[in-house]
């Protein structure tokens, strides 16, 4: 355990409190100080682009980006060279090359991460931040305080803005990151970062009994939107509506790191009266997507080029999903181009009535591990839908063991009966054909280790069924 980490885990909540305080001032220069007013402003005024703006932006990015690549990244140097591409080649290309670039797997990024695949030339003060690692050992990623800005200069214009809200807006995060020291009932259950007029609830401590004290945190420190893990927001939205508890109208709920189903939406609506905006990134640092007023997904283009593509590649069709690939344009220390993140999303391919010329996601359905696979290698990935009408049920985890037998764990309030059962698992082989399932109730579920509820769990490796 490092020192810092002993030396909060032993304090009282208000020496916790400063602590977390200062901390929050280290990262507000990090992410709002040096350039991020001047980026801020320019990534407000690339929303009023047109289509052909965009395309010449992007271009222009993304020249500059694999140009610099291959002057300064040893992995790219030899990775670009190895498929044909030289300088003068790379200098010409246009965002519907991509296809003819090979693409940079995770298990590459953890390998060489720290190695082959930084910048001989890098910009100042970089330092690595490390991803939650939920499906794996995490990758490290060299953050620079001018990227750190260029990011949050989008997240910000794009994200916060679009939700109503700002950095200055007063919010209640519910993340990864662990508060208290054990899993003792002992409130309060949050701690409070002042610089940011952050509230940061535990993840790990959300039940009923406690519910009441979360509540206390946002009243306390007058909190206008919530934001983080979307599971964590709703199982607490869902816990004040059943205790029927007189909540604040808020801004907005931004959720992100989970799926967002539509009963989420509906809950968060009834008990903050409020519109949920959902959102995508990661520690990787390349693409922004964020939901518009009218309720679609945009791709930031000065994020990234994200790709969605099957199996063999190809670009999907649109309304179909297939696996993400993302070049970013924004880190130039350690680039990462065409990244295979292990997410999945489904295409949209038409304009929005927002007039933002951005390219949109239809659904961001989750990782790539979160696929189940039938016997004759059909997919599913999504399965609120499974448990629909079900009431008893509070929280239910699918694990496809092999490819014969999925388990099932289940909370509910009561136990269920022989015909729920059985409709669970009519609606699964529905989908999957046939299968051995088995459904275990259980008091609860269990968190990872980052704070995530991980609602699918597949043991099953889909390359091996589609090679």
């Amino acid at each position: 355990m490092k020192v810092a980490e002993k030396i909060y885990n032993g304090s009282p909540v208000i020496i916790q409190n400063l602590l977390i305080s200062a901390f929050g001032y280290y990262w507000n220069k990090k992410r709002f100080g040096g350039i991020f007013q001047q980026e801020y402003g320019a990534a407000k005024d690339r929303e009023n682009f047109t289509a052909d703006q965009w395309y010449n932006h992007q271009a222009a990015q993304l020249r500059m980006i694999l140009l610099h690549a291959y002057n300064t990244v040893p992995y790219y140097k030899n990775s670009f060279s190895n498929a044909g591409f030289n300088a003068a080649a790379l200098a010409r290309i246009s965002p519907g090359d991509l296809h003819r670039l090979p693409f940079l797997s995770k298990d590459d990024l953890r390998k060489f991460g720290t190695s082959t695949l930084l910048s001989t030339a890098p910009e100042k003060s970089g330092y690595f931040l490390a991803s939650s690692g939920s499906t794996g050992t995490p990758v490290q990623i060299l953050y620079s305080p001018a990227m750190h800005q260029r990011w949050f200069a989008i997240y910000e214009s794009r994200i916060r803005n679009w939700a109503g809200v700002s950095s200055f807006t007063p919010r209640g995060m519910i993340g990864g990151r662990r508060i208290l020291a054990s899993a003792s009932n002992t409130p309060p259950f949050y701690r409070y970062n002042y610089f940011e007029k952050q509230v940061y609830f535990s993840a790990y401590h959300i039940n009923p009994a406690n519910a009441s004290n979360y509540l206390a945190g946002i009243r306390k420190h007058g909190v206008e939107y919530m934001t983080g893990y979307a599971m964590s927001n709703f199982f607490l939205a869902r816990f004040f509506k059943e205790q029927q508890l007189d909540v604040p109208q808020l801004t907005s709920v931004i959720t992100s790191s989970e799926k967002l189903t539509q009963e989420m939406r509906q809950t968060f609506t009834d008990v903050y009266h409020c519109k949920t905006f959902d959102s995508w990134g990661s520690v990787e640092a390349c693409g922004i997507i964020s939901e518009c007023e009218q309720g679609n997904l945009h791709v930031s283009p000065d994020s990234a080029i994200i790709e969605i593509l099957d199996e063999n590649m190809h670009p999907v069709a649109d309304g179909e999903a297939g696996d993400v690939y993302c070049t970013g344009l924004l880190n130039v220390d350690q680039p990462l181009i065409r990244y295979k993140i292990g997410d999945r999303m489904i295409s949209k391919k038409e304009d929005c009535a927002c007039g933002r010329k951005m390219p949109m996601i239809k659904e961001i359905v989750g990782r790539t591990e979160d696929v189940v696979i039938g016997k004759d290698g059909r997919e599913m990935v999504r399965f609120h839908s499974v448990f629909y009408g079900i009431e008893r049920i509070k929280m239910a985890q699918v694990i496809q063991e092999n490819l014969q037998h999925i388990h099932i764990k289940v909370v509910a309030d009561t136990h269920l009966d022989n015909s729920e059962q059985l409709l669970i698992k009519n609606r699964i082989q529905s989908q999957l054909g046939s299968m051995d399932i088995t459904i275990e109730e259980t008091p609860f579920i269990p968190l990872t280790d980052n704070g995530k509820f991980q609602a699918v769990i597949s043991k099953v490796k889909r390359q091996q069924i589609i090679a």
